[in-house]
């Protein structure tokens, strides 16, 4: 697992490969099972997490009581409640598996240990908080800018495991629509 992990880091930052084997031995592996919580909403999150084989999705609950689904990671992402994990405060998202998931994670007090010792890591961390970004942003003019069947087009264009992999309640809490729309929208396509 260590090894697909050194492949991401090297693919996305400027570390040494002397950096290298000093970060990887800072992450620890982990096994959880299908619907298992990472993260409460409440809790503060003190882990990111690497996923080596399977899915994590970060979601939260609306007014309404029902589940949002705003981030989806599957293999060769990094995933955790990033607000919470920045500014050490508790988190208004839950980070829960949605199958069996093998993972490398990092705790909060290490990978910002790393960011002061090693400074290309440095360049690692900027990367994922660009990718966070432009994902967001993109969502976000999604809902804006788009109707139901444009959302579900792209989705299959550009992430097609997320309608392959997960169930229609997920899909339809990702794109913020509902089952019966989705349904609608798959019957069409």
């Amino acid at each position: 697992m260590k090894e697909q992990l050194a492949k991401y880091i090297k693919e996305v930052s400027t570390v040494t490969d002397e950096e290298l084997d000093k970060i990887l031995n800072y992450f620890n592996p982990l096994e959880v099972e299908k619907n298992e919580l990472l993260v409460i909403q409440g809790q503060t999150t003190q882990r990111m997490y690497f996923i080596c084989n399977g899915c994590l999705r970060i979601f939260f609950i609306t007014e309404e009581g029902q589940e949002a689904t705003r981030y989806l990671g599957f293999e060769n992402n990094f995933v955790t409640a990033l607000s919470s994990f920045v500014f050490s405060e508790p988190s208004l998202e839950f980070v829960q598996a949605l199958e069996p998931t093998e993972l490398l994670y990092i705790s909060r007090q290490d990978f910002y240990h790393l960011l002061e010792a090693i400074p290309n890591w440095g360049s690692f961390y900027r990367h994922y908080m660009e990718m966070a970004y432009v994902t967001n942003t993109k969502r976000l003019m999604s809902f804006l800018t788009q109707n139901a069947t444009e959302r579900y087009k792209h989705l299959l264009e550009t992430n097609p495991k997320v309608a392959q992999r997960l169930s229609n309640k997920i899909v339809s809490s990702y794109l913020n629509i509902s089952q019966e729309t989705l349904s609608r929208v798959k019957s069409k396509n």
